[in-house]
């Protein structure tokens, strides 16, 4: 066959895409099992960045999360643990927070501190420029943040990209999400010089106002349908075993 031809180069191109094609392929399967592992490694650390736990350097993750998270599970909007094929871990909080309140799956991860237990509720919201998300942990009351975490994946760095400093999350730590009635209210995001007279607030970052905002909004959404189980937390008179 002359290497000139068209059939040649046909030929010559089919082979070359199946080659390149089997070798991605192989690759993939190769890296997958690594790629998936560091993903979880990384919500893990999430996770615990909620409790104010940092995994200290030489300190496997699994490891410290594994000694840490006692207990996880999924809730309903009622507050009730139901059953579900999915752990509370593999919950797609991304596609959860579309849907209505009472049709949604929510995880809830019980933490071992030196303080007692804490309950991490995972949130998920947009920013200017994309999605952010992150995890509130609450003490036993079921009521006061005992930690935050934000992360984003396109936020203005030194502007939104601010929310994934501890100057930004740790202004939550020790904030109230019920008012004095009962009433689930969050925690309000405002700029210096306008706080509210009453209810919980931290102060907004400088220039990132409208991604300051959606945590506010991410808040409000996803902690909502947790109303009835954070109650039960504060009604329980053994805190230390709810719903586990």
């Amino acid at each position: 066959m002359k290497k000139d031809s068209n059939i040649y180069t046909i030929i010559y191109a089919a082979v070359l895409v199946i080659l390149v094609g089997v070798g991605l392929s192989v690759v993939y399967q190769v890296l997958h099992p690594m790629q998936e592992k560091n993903y979880a490694d990384d919500t893990k650390r999430q996770i615990l960045a909620a409790a104010l736990i940092t995994p200290q350097d030489g300190e496997s993750i699994s490891e410290v999360y594994d000694d840490h998270i006692t207990a996880s599970f999924i809730v309903n909007e009622s507050g009730e643990k139901v059953d579900s094929d999915i752990s509370a871990f593999d919950v797609n909080v991304k596609q959860e927070v579309k849907k209505p309140g009472n049709e949604r799956l929510l995880p809830v991860f019980v933490c071992k501190t030196d303080t007692g237990n804490k309950y991490i509720l995972p949130v998920y919201g947009a920013g200017l420029w994309g999605p952010i998300w992150g995890y509130i942990a609450f003490n036993s009351d079921g009521n006061t943040i005992y930690g935050a975490y934000f992360a984003h994946q396109g936020e203005t760095p030194g502007l939104g990209a601010e929310i994934e400093k501890p100057a930004f999350s740790s202004q939550f730590e020790g904030k109230d999400v019920f008012d004095s009635n009962g009433d689930f209210e969050g925690v309000k995001v405002v700029k210096n010089g306008q706080e509210p007279s009453s209810g919980s607030y931290v102060h907004a970052i400088s220039g990132g106002t409208i991604t300051s905002q959606g945590v506010q909004r991410m808040l409000k959404d996803s902690l909502l349908p947790y109303s009835n189980y954070l109650k039960s937390l504060s009604q329980s008179t053994d805190k230390t075993n709810v719903l586990q």
